[in-house]
């Protein structure tokens, strides 16, 4: 009996000694920390993210574009994407209003490099488990997308 105590003894003083001075514990949490930072820093209206568009003019909305636009989206994105409410990625109504119009194309065309190098996409990624798959869009098809998102400011436009 008295052997049990004293190997129970010995086991709990090993286990409460294993822990460290808490650096280990600061090692790890740091990078997560850095990268909500990092997001927080980056004002996603600026934010062109990483891909082939570094710059795009917007007039006003071209609705056969668009038109063009929302057949791509029915065809390519409707599996995952809603316009007004959350699926396996996020509800795109007012996604203009969040992001730059460059980071969006991106986003649609670069998406695989989006996620683990643009802080936004890698946050986005956090939230919805699931990786934007590529479609393999044009660049031309991906901007009729956009346009036809900038017809989608609220949820009500379905």
């Amino acid at each position: 009996m008295n052997l049990k105590i004293v190997v129970l003894a010995l086991v709990a003083t090993v286990i409460t000694s294993c822990g460290g001075d808490g650096k280990k514990e600061e090692k790890v949490s740091a990078p997560v920390e850095e990268q909500k930072a990092v997001v927080e820093e980056t004002d996603p209206l600026k934010n062109k993210g990483i891909g082939p568009i570094t710059s795009i003019e917007l007039g006003e909305i071209d609705q056969k574009m668009a038109d063009e636009g929302k057949t791509i989206f029915s065809v390519k994105c409707t599996a995952c994407h809603k316009i007004s409410k959350r699926l396996i990625g996020p509800a795109l109504a007012g996604v203009t209003e969040r992001r730059s119009p460059e980071w969006i194309m991106n986003m649609i065309l670069n998406p695989e490099v989006m996620v683990v190098e643009d802080p936004i996409a890698k946050k986005l990624l956090g939230e919805y488990i699931a990786p934007m798959a590529n479609q393999n869009l044009t660049e031309q098809e991906a901007r009729k997308v956009l346009e036809y998102f900038r017809t989608k400011t609220s949820a009500t436009d379905e």
